[in-house]
């Protein structure tokens, strides 16, 4: 195979005029093999895309996975250490599995902060195991305070039924921009997974939410506790630089917790 005015022919004849002075010969192996290249870097890229796309599919898929069975009964009794709880023998369920009772009763605001929550969790509700939601019943007194904190596992998705809520959360670094919002009854308000966030009471009267929650087991990691009530404490020197005040400072924190 050569090249004659640069069009690829089989053989000499194939040109109808005199050759140039230089004719370039290409090997028929030669072509084979970067045509046998083209195709071993393509396949490599859709190698390297498919599997970032099933990677990433996983990662979705693996913080809450889908039931496998119609319901998976949380067993509390069982000794299995799982990514959640072990399931009851199927021919053991009852409805009650399914029910919980109490969301219809006011929580005791008498505490420092002037709230109560009422948690409809798997602990309250066993056959929400594997289901990936929950709920809850917030009160709230008179300017009363559900604090800074977060939920690593779960969006919150909160409904005011009673009063007057102001609410908010902070966004990651480095932004670090608070949304916030006063939400009367009626108004509903999304707190995103693992974000912190608050509510408070600026109505003239108690108030009460209902909170929803895409985790069965969605966590709470309140900011105040955690760094100053840890067990063990956290060194005084690591939160004086943190929070860049004096240690007699962290260490009347600390007392409160």
């Amino acid at each position: 195979m050569l090249i004659c005015n640069s069009t690829i022919t089989i053989n000499k004849s194939s040109c109808n005029h005199k050759f140039p002075s230089k004719t370039y010969f290409i090997s028929t192996s030669l072509s084979v093999s970067l045509k046998q290249l083209r195709r071993i870097r393509m396949a490599n890229r859709i190698l390297v895309i498919s599997t970032f796309i099933s990677i990433s599919f996983s990662m979705v898929a693996s913080f809450e996975p889908s039931p496998l069975q119609d319901f998976c009964v949380a067993d509390p009794t069982s000794s299995a250490r799982v990514n959640g709880l072990a399931c009851l023998d199927s021919n053991m369920v009852q409805a009650n599995h399914f029910s919980f009772s109490g969301l219809h009763i006011p929580g005791n605001t008498s505490n420092a902060l002037g709230s109560a929550v009422t948690p409809a969790f798997v602990g309250q509700i066993p056959g929400l195991n594997t289901l990936g939601i929950s709920m809850a019943r917030i009160d709230y007194a008179p300017w009363g305070l559900i604090p800074p904190h977060s939920h690593p596992r779960a969006t919150e998705i909160l409904t005011v039924l009673e009063g007057r809520l102001l609410v908010g959360f902070v966004t990651s670094n480095p932004d670090n921009r608070l949304i916030t919002k006063v939400l009367e009854k009626g108004d509903v308000f999304v707190f995103p997974i693992g974000l912190v966030h608050f509510q408070r009471n600026v109505g003239l009267g108690s108030a009460f939410s209902i909170s929803s929650l895409s985790s069965q087991n969605p966590g709470v990691v309140l900011v105040a506790n955690t760094l100053f009530g840890s067990t063990p404490s956290i060194p005084n020197d690591i939160l004086a630089k943190a929070f860049q005040v004096d240690k007699s400072v962290v260490v009347k924190l600390q007392a409160q917790f």
